[in-house]
């Protein structure tokens, strides 16, 4: 896909990601950097634990569905900033061998009222698995550039 201006969103607008495949070294790779609980890093503990396995980190997820989203290439040379995120929420646990994709839904298209060169998008993520079961939801909000000839 190409990137997109502000103008170019709408509510409603709903975009799938490709998927991706969390392995185990994956998992405590991620982790071992940036999340060394022992869910994550040691599969022997792990399994005696209440999830029975190994565990992605829920920023792993995060991290992974985002960098899902970006690859569509939608604002990738009309991204300003992003501002934050909201509603982030892990709903199941995510183990070696799952796959991921993101169901992408622009919730809110903004302009700016003090900058007319520029607006905010939020867009609803659901993460689901290859079972189509919902793994975490949360909010991005970008500040994008509009269409040059739509800045007044």
């Amino acid at each position: 896909m190409h990137s997109r201006f502000l103008d170019a969103f709408a509510v409603g607008d709903v975009f799938m990601t490709r998927a991706a495949t969390f392995t185990e070294s994956d998992i405590v790779d991620f982790a071992l950097k940036y999340d060394p609980q022992p869910m994550h890093i040691d599969a022997h503990g792990a399994a005696a634990g209440p999830f029975g396995s190994l565990i992605a980190s829920g920023f792993h997820t995060l991290s992974l569905s985002f960098r899902l989203w970006a690859d569509l290439g939608l604002f990738a040379t009309t991204n300003i900033a992003g501002p934050g995120l909201d509603e982030v929420r892990w709903q199941k646990p995510v183990l070696p061998g799952d796959t991921i994709r993101s169901h992408c839904t622009v919730v809110e298209v903004s302009p700016s009222r003090s900058k007319p060169d520029r607006g905010i998008l939020k867009v609803a993520f659901d993460v689901r698995n290859q079972r189509d079961e919902t793994v975490l939801t949360y909010t991005i909000i970008a500040m994008l550039r509009r269409k040059p000839e739509s800045a007044e």
